[in-house]
């Protein structure tokens, strides 16, 4: 059949509009996940299929995850439990070579998989995967299923989802590696857990939140007892890795939206949202009770056991700002360590 001018001009007419509308979307303010639901319901819009759905690549497990999922699944919140083996699947086969593909019916196609569909109770029938690809690298694949009139023999067709498919890849890139830059510079290296720098402006965040909802916000400030020691009698490497040890208890021991700094040397907060004193007590308790039941650096040999004096205020009730509160709870800390170490003491 042929085309047109007027066909043809619309055609283009109709690409440049989708291209400059996720252009837009690219240079937006938003999260990574805004952007690429953005850009793919303009892919859904173009070619209405019954459902759609972005799977990322997880490349320390080698499998594709579902990220986003747009559509007809009964039983969407079951899909966040199934992930697929590279070369698992359509998806997976797609995921492994880099290359697009069209399956008009996936009863004759032996690599369909009928997993997502059993977790489900979806009926897939025809799909069309395309490759999230930058610098030769896949990072996940878009999905478009049970789109019967679709296929990758059509160029129109084919160069709109290969184009998106580029502009999710780059907006993902982006995005991870903003990420990736932010995280370093509010990352404390020793420990993992947050830096001194950011502490206070979480801490300012956590108090403005607690005076504006009328809840609590409790800090603890704690500082590990006699350490200087483990520097003196094992050297400072040996002392960077206990401290690398006592960051990922405080990470396994924090919960919701509660989180953890090195503030300097060998000591640390922990800000807890929503936490009254008494809560804190009794999280402290157990932040204590573990690390003296710790032995550090056991893998090298070493058995170093340390513990650790504790002090905690709690906003509004001690303190109506940011660094009072933290002050107090220094000072609390500090009335342990000059008398028996290893205890804890509130405002």
């Amino acid at each position: 059949m042929s085309v047109t001018p007027q066909t043809e001009f619309d055609r283009i007419k109709r690409q440049i509009t989708i291209f400059t509308e996720i252009g837009k979307t690219l240079t937006a303010s938003l999260t990574v996940n805004e952007v690429l639901e953005k850009i793919l319901y303009k892919v859904a819009e173009l070619f209405n299929p019954e459902n759609w759905s972005l799977l990322l690549v997880d490349e320390e497990r080698q499998e594709l995850y579902f990220e986003i999922v747009v559509g007809a699944f009964k039983h969407t919140e079951k899909l966040k439990d199934i992930r697929l083996k590279i070369g698992e699947g359509v998806a997976g086969w797609v995921a492994k070579t880099g290359m697009p593909l069209s399956v008009p019916s996936v009863d004759k196609e032996p690599r369909f998989t009928r997993k997502v569909d059993r977790a489900t109770a979806f009926s897939t029938e025809s799909i069309v995967c395309i490759p999230l690809k930058i610098r030769n690298k896949v990072l996940g694949v878009i999905e478009l299923v049970n789109k019967k009139d679709i296929s990758l023999q059509h160029p129109y067709d084919f160069e709109i989802l290969t184009t998106v498919a580029d502009y999710a890849a780059i907006a993902l890139e982006n995005a991870r590696n903003y990420e990736q830059v932010r995280r370093l510079t509010i990352t404390d290296d020793t420990t993992g857990l947050y830096n001194a720098r950011y502490l206070h402006e979480v801490l300012q965040m956590e108090i403005d939140r607690a005076h504006q909802s009328g809840t609590n916000c409790s800090v603890i400030f704690f500082d590990l007892d006699n350490f200087k020691r483990v520097n003196d009698t094992h050297g400072h490497l040996v002392g960077s890795r206990l401290l690398g040890e006592v960051g990922r208890l405080i990470a396994d021991s924090l919960h919701g939206d509660h989180c953890g700094a090195r503030y300097g040397g060998d000591e640390f907060v922990v800000i807890m949202r929503d936490t009254s004193k008494e809560q804190a007590v009794a999280y402290c308790t157990a932040l204590r009770d573990t690390l003296n039941a710790h032995s550090f650096l056991a893998p090298e040999g070493l058995n170093i056991r340390i513990t650790a004096s504790f002090g905690i205020a709690t906003f509004p009730n001690d303190a109506d700002t940011k660094c009072k509160v933290l002050h107090i709870a220094d000072e609390r800390m500090y009335k342990v360590k000059d008398s028996s170490k290893n205890g804890i003491a509130c405002a």
